[in-house]
């Protein structure tokens, strides 16, 4: 199972909200709601938070095997 839940903690440890990453950064809000409920996401949009948010790829996605 894919987790977003570094992403979160990532948001929360920098100050940067939700509201901010979409009015301030373009931030979509489909790929937010992906986010939110772990759902698939291109691995390009995942290089482009990890550039958004300048941190590794494990400051945002995590892998949880079942």
């Amino acid at each position: 199972m894919i987790s977003y839940e570094p992403f979160w903690n990532t948001l929360k440890a920098k100050g940067i909200s939700q509201y901010e990453l979409i009015h301030k950064h373009g931030f979509s809000n489909g790929t937010l709601n992906s986010l939110k409920h772990n759902k698939n996401l291109m691995l390009s949009t995942v290089y482009d938070i990890c550039v958004l948010l300048d941190c590794d790829i494990t400051d945002v996605v995590e892998l949880i095997k079942e």
